[in-house]
């Protein structure tokens, strides 16, 4: 009942979250510290009723993986301060049982999460770089020719490498898993030229302080005097330090904030949670 419970807050909350990132782009923090404190505090609870103290441990060592992912993916540019919130309020409900005995639900949630989002983020990508396609197809072009010597030299290690396997192996599948690794070596770094391209052209906006709302990314560090204000290390702007930009924008120091346009991610995690509840390790029958 209390795995019902929980499963039922994150469920509630992802919903919740799902329809607040798909229309501004932000996720309350009502919503995400209410996850949070609700997950550990209603762990506690049964923790003490029950004298079950590892239901309490399981909780926060969930927290403490989705928090280290959550800021990994934040500071990697990945995701928004509300996105990795939200992950790291899931954490607190699903909790981790390090002890193995039967595999993780919030590793089976973790890769559903990470296949969903991989695929979403890439359809989302693509529809963003058709939208700009002047911008971005200019953009993608000064990269590549960015990361030339790379390419050059990836596609002559590549060269080479395939050469050496083909003279030494005789296996036919193992040539083609070593010929696939190759490809998907070189597919990466298009991949990532693609991602920057429509990052450049479609993520980043000037808005006025007036207009910053609390969550947005900010894209640039902000400082007055060496003392700072805000920037990218932020894990969203908060209500304090837009007052500060209001009024150093009344006082002609500053005029636009850069902030970042994430892709609204949390619609994924609502996916790959139902996935999770309703199919588990589905990827486990292509290993």
């Amino acid at each position: 009942m209390i795995f019902i419970i929980l499963l039922s807050i994150a469920f509630i909350a992802l919903v919740l979250g799902t329809f607040t990132d798909i229309k501004t782009r932000e996720v309350p923090d009502w919503i995400n510290y209410g996850i949070i404190f609700g997950g550990i505090g209603i762990r506690a609870l049964y923790s003490v009723i029950t004298f079950d103290w590892w239901f309490l441990i399981y909780g926060l060592a969930g927290l403490g993986l989705f928090v280290g992912i959550a800021y990994a993916m934040f500071y990697a540019g990945q995701w928004g301060g509300g996105d990795a919130k939200m992950l790291m309020g899931l954490g607190a409900l699903l909790g981790l049982d390090f002890t193995f005995q039967s595999f993780p639900l919030i590793i089976i949630f973790l890769i559903n999460i990470l296949v969903v989002g991989a695929v979403y983020g890439l359809f989302f990508s693509m529809f963003f770089a058709v939208k700009n396609r002047k911008n971005f197809y200019r953009k993608f072009r000064e990269l590549s020719g960015n990361v030339k010597k790379i390419r050059w030299i990836l596609l002559i290690c590549s060269a080479i490498i395939l050469g050496i396997v083909i003279f030494l192996m005789n296996d036919f599948v193992n040539q083609m898993m070593v010929f696939a690794v190759i490809v998907l070596a070189n597919a990466v770094l298009y991949l990532w030229i693609f991602i920057k391209s429509v990052e450049n052209t479609s993520m980043f906006r000037y808005v006025e302080p007036e207009k910053l709302t609390e969550g947005d990314w900010i894209a640039k560090e902000y400082k007055i005097k060496g003392k700072y204000i805000c920037g990218p290390k932020d894990l969203g702007i908060e209500k304090e330090q837009i007052k500060k930009l209001i009024q150093l924008k009344r006082k002609g120091k500053i005029k636009k904030i850069k902030i970042k346009l994430g892709i609204p991610f949390v619609p994924s995690f609502l996916i790959a949670f139902i996935i999770t509840i309703l199919l588990g390790a589905w990827w486990i029958f292509f290993l």
